[in-house]
């Protein structure tokens, strides 16, 4: 007697396939209806059922689209199933998403590079985030993947889950973790760099520290060496901090003006260390919309963007 052979699975259901992909019912729809990807089979009487070489493609169809493919070309590539990709264009633009919302997450006017990792996030698709974050930071440098590639994604994330009442948070935190390792990738250095040392931290109450991980990677670039502490650096500590270290300047991050405490920076401006006759004081820079305003403290620097923090860092370490 042969043993039975097991029953072939039932397939996805168009409904189970978009919350597979990220992607809502009527998008798959639209694709089946413009380009002609849908099942290889269909039952009569019954409801489409997606087997794995159907989801295959459409998988592929999704990276493609990720990448900044434009969607007829990423269908036939998909259906065809070989060829070479065609690289996303660098210099242009464009819009994707509309103000209404729905399942996708509006960008504006950005890099393709932007766009697919918008794509990828929404569908929690991490690697793909991955590769468009390591690939970016590689090609645009870090200044430019992070204002033009990463900021405008992080935004539109945090739009969305706002507008949707908080229903796609898990985009946002996603998101925000990939970002974060593309960019220590490049911070992070096997040897210390030469010379004297910025000192770079969030204030107390601070808890962002994705602009600071920028800033950082910005810094390795070119070859600028300093000491990253991250956020919620308790002020006794950051003041102990610039004492041990001695630093030749010190960047303090503040998102919001609540973070931003005055007196605290006015005790770092203080800070001095050395022997009694040639003691020595930090440079101070204040960067964040948390000092937007008046907010500035005495005695210190406020760099408008990130490329404007490092330049001033530069000239400083140099």
């Amino acid at each position: 007697m042969t043993a039975p052979t097991a029953p072939a699975p039932a397939g996805l259901t168009t409904g189970a396939l978009a919350r597979r992909l990220g992607v809502s019912p009527t998008t798959i729809r639209s694709w089946e209806r413009r380009y002609g990807i849908g099942p290889a089979h269909r039952a009569p009487g019954r409801h489409r059922r997606w087997e794995p070489e159907d989801v295959a493609v459409l998988e592929e169809m999704c990276r493609l689209t990720a990448r900044g493919v434009n969607p007829a070309e990423a269908a036939r590539i998909a259906l065809a199933g070989a060829g070479p990709e065609p690289e996303p264009p660098k210099a242009r633009t464009a819009r994707t998403g509309t103000a209404s919302g729905g399942n996708t997450l509006p960008v504006g006017t950005v890099r393709p590079e932007c766009r697919g990792l918008a794509r990828a996030a929404l569908r929690l698709d991490a690697p793909e985030m991955a590769r468009i974050l390591r690939r970016s930071v590689d090609e645009l440098g870090a200044v430019v993947a992070w204002t033009e590639v990463m900021t405008p994604a992080l935004r539109a994330a945090g739009r969305k889950w706002v507008a949707e009442g908080e229903r796609y948070v898990e985009v946002e935190h996603l998101l925000s973790w990939h970002i974060a390792a593309a960019l220590r990738r490049v911070a992070d250095r096997p040897e210390p760099l030469p010379g004297p040392a910025a000192l770079l931290a969030g204030m107390p109450s601070e808890l962002h520290a994705l602009p600071l991980e920028a800033l950082a990677a910005a810094l390795a670039e070119r070859g600028l060496p300093f000491r990253m502490f991250g956020p919620a650096l308790p002020p006794e500590a950051l003041l102990e901090a610039v004492r041990r270290t001695g630093p030749p300047a010190v960047l303090l991050w503040s998102q919001v003006t609540r973070t931003a405490d005055r007196a605290l920076v006015e005790r770092v401006v203080r800070t001095a260390w050395g022997p009694q006759g040639a003691r020595t004081q930090p440079v101070v820079l204040v960067a964040g919309p948390g000092w937007a305003g008046p907010r500035r403290p005495p005695g210190t620097l406020r760099p408008r963007d990130l490329a404007g923090a490092l330049d001033l860092l530069e000239g400083l370490l140099r």
